[in-house]
């Protein structure tokens, strides 16, 4: 029962995140194209296709496996393998009864929870211990966590989504930029982190359900750091108000590139130096883009990438005008904020001898 009380549901659903994110671009890009190109579902395979019918089917396959591919993730990561099997299942369950990215996230934990309890409390013979991981433990898991799907949360997920979905429809035009602003704010400011990626589980559910303005929001205001701090050099050199050392413009090198595919990690080495004004800065930007970008309707049809989804847009200006006036709020605010540096100063780093081992001072007792 230990496990079961250190279960950290955050950092399974972590894990759920790096495996399905791939899946997810790959699919959303497979499936971009075909549309661009005029692609339609593949029906019957014998009737014959053209290739953007095979690239939009293609894509609506990964899209479409998307409840059982969280599932199971979910419960492998809480379970091992032994949680395979069932959080396949009920993530099956999930998307045959409508409950869909949700229904998956929510199964994967029931599915994970059940293998640990059935594993603490079922005990059998010694002669069955080797049906335990390949019949026992994959047949019940797989018929509880599923008869829960069934009959207990996938109706409330149902009744759930649907009660998002049409809420954020019927949102006026202030309350978008709100949402927005707060969507950005909270994807923004911890730079790719924990806060960034529940957000991300938020968002792709209401795109798993059609709604592609708030993962567009979040994919830029993941952009806004690296871009803002690359504008406010630039804007720095214009009015002789020099922020960046020596090793921050370096960095800067780095983070722009990284940051036209929505990386923000490649600007840590200027943040961290200073923590508190790059946040409330980052903030800012955010806020300011992510309201624009939803209430102008910008509309990434893949989940990430960053500049590369801006052909999947139907309104790419309003994502493009959104991302450039976020991030210039975040180099104003960050200009404002921090003091004028000798862009020509050496970083000072403090190297501490490390004392010497003395074979001497060792006992062995």
């Amino acid at each position: 029962m230990e496990a079961l009380k250190n279960i950290g549901f955050k950092k399974h659903l972590m894990t759920a995140i790096s495996f399905f994110l791939p899946i997810v671009v790959a699919s959303g890009f497979l499936l971009a194209i075909g549309n661009m190109l005029g692609g339609e579902t593949i029906e019957k395979f014998k009737e014959g296709f053209s290739f953007a019918d095979a690239m939009t089917t293609m894509g609506g396959y990964g899209l479409g496996l998307l409840p059982m591919i969280v599932s199971t993730a979910i419960a492998y990561s809480i379970s091992d393998k032994p949680g395979i099997a069932p959080g396949l299942i009920v993530g099956m369950v999930a998307n045959g009864i409508g409950a869909g990215f949700l229904g998956g996230l929510v199964g994967g934990y029931i599915a994970g929870i059940v293998v640990l309890l059935i594993t603490a409390f079922i005990k059998v013979p010694s002669w069955m211990q080797g049906l335990m991981p390949t019949l026992v433990i994959p047949f019940l898991s797989s018929f509880i966590a599923g008869l829960v799907m069934y009959y207990i949360i996938g109706t409330p997920i149902n009744w759930f989504t649907g009660l998002i979905t049409d809420y954020l429809g019927g949102l006026n035009t202030s309350s978008l930029f709100v949402y927005g602003a707060i969507i950005g704010i909270l994807s923004s400011i911890d730079y790719g982190g924990a806060i960034n990626k529940v957000v991300f589980a938020f968002v792709f559910a209401m795109f798993s359900e059609g709604i592609y303005e708030p993962i567009t929001v979040l994919i830029l205001a993941s952009m806004v750091t690296p871009f803002g701090l690359t504008m406010a050099y630039f804007i720095g050199k214009v009015i002789r108000k020099n922020i960046f050392n020596r090793q921050e413009i370096e960095t800067l090198k780095t983070a722009f590139p990284m940051g036209i595919c929505q990386i923000t990690e490649g600007c840590f080495p200027i943040v961290l130096n200073d923590l508190l004004r790059n946040v409330i800065a980052t903030g800012i930007g955010g806020a300011i883009g992510g309201g624009l970008s939803m209430l102008w309707g910008a509309d990434s049809h893949i989940p990430a990438s960053g500049m590369f989804a801006i052909p999947t847009m139907t309104h790419p200006w309003a994502f493009l005008a959104a991302l450039l006036i976020g991030s210039l709020a975040t180099a104003v605010s960050i200009l404002i904020l921090k003091k004028r540096v000798d862009p020509n100063a050496e970083v000072i780093v403090e190297e501490k001898e490390e004392d010497d081992i003395s074979w001497d001072d060792m006992k062995i007792s």
